[in-house]
């Protein structure tokens, strides 16, 4: 059977100073809120301030705990059970459509326990079980003051009223909040120095990149005039070469002119070299002949002395 709410949330405080809503809460988020509220169940005892720490809980795990406090989450609870009540179990003779309700499902399901059990079992804040003891109900002596007349106030008799509690119990929410935005405050302090030594590291990181990038640009600067000084000697190494092609076209023309005048000194010289050589021819034939007569002679002479001798 579910546990009712603890009695703090109809307080004369909410009939003087009613809350008004100041957050929204989104289809899914309705949803996780009453998956949460069924599935905590256990967590609302009936014990005094079981069910502010654990609406608490509830709305720390949803991050809804700076837009809602734990008043307005248990209205909004109650609200929904209502509405939900009031589909289901209509009173006679009143056609109701449940289907035009957007959570008539889910809250069927939470009231018949068919809830699915992906829904996490939270702890009750605080996490111990030693729970901010309640003051005693201050008792107040205040005068009767009669209609008839001003003069009977001053010696007017008194009695005791016992009040409600709820300046007490005010007291002790309001130091429980100012605990836990002190735990919430010093959280925030140690998140800031963490990032703030992050951001010193990746500052670090940064200047070390600036300088790495400023050492590549560097780099392709000089990359660059290397490159423009190999264009420039390429550019050079290619006149160079139009130039050798236009000394080598002349050299083969001038070696054209050498062999035509060369073909034309050889034909000049032939008939030249003809003639002498018959001159020659002729010088040796009477050389020859002139050593033929000689030696006719000498054979002749020899013969006339031998037959001398003999």
């Amino acid at each position: 059977m579910e546990n009712e709410d603890h009695d703090y949330t109809s307080t004369t405080y909410n009939k003087v100073c009613p809350v008004e809503y100041t957050y929204k809460m989104s289809v899914k988020e309705i949803e996780d809120f009453v998956k949460l509220r069924v599935k905590n169940n256990n967590l609302f005892s009936g014990k005094r301030n079981t069910s502010m720490w654990a609406w608490r809980a509830i709305l720390k795990h949803m991050r809804l705990h700076y837009q809602m406090t734990h008043i307005q989450a248990s209205k909004k609870w109650e609200n929904l059970k209502k509405r939900y009540k009031g589909l289901k179990n209509p009173p006679a003779g009143v056609k109701v459509y449940p289907e035009g309700w957007p959570f008539f499902n889910v809250m069927d399901d939470a009231m018949e326990g068919r809830l699915d059990g992906d829904t996490p079992l939270l702890e009750a804040l605080p996490r111990s079980a030693n729970f901010p003891s309640i003051s005693k109900r201050k008792r107040r002596k205040i005068p009767m003051v009669p209609s008839s007349s001003m003069a009977s106030i001053a010696g007017g008799p008194e009695i005791e009223v016992t009040l409600n509690g709820d300046e007490d119990e005010e007291a002790t929410e309001d130091g429980s909040i100012m605990q836990e935005m002190e735990h919430e405050r010093d959280l925030m302090k140690s998140e800031k120095r963490v990032m703030e030594r992050e951001q010193q590291v990746l500052q670090r990181e940064r200047a070390v990149l600036d300088r790495e990038i400023a050492a590549l640009d560097r780099e392709r600067a000089s990359l660059e005039r290397e490159r423009a000084i190999i264009e420039r000697e390429k550019a050079l190494l290619e006149r160079e070469k139009v130039m050798l092609d236009r000394d080598r076209e002349a050299v083969r023309q001038d070696r054209l002119a050498l062999e035509r005048e060369k073909a034309r000194l050889e034909r000049r010289s032939a008939p030249r070299e003809r003639t002498e050589d018959v001159q020659k021819t002729a010088a040796s034939g009477k050389t020859q002949m002139s050593q033929t007569g000689r030696s006719s002679s000498s054979t002749c002479l020899k013969n006339l002395l031998k037959t001398f001798d003999s």
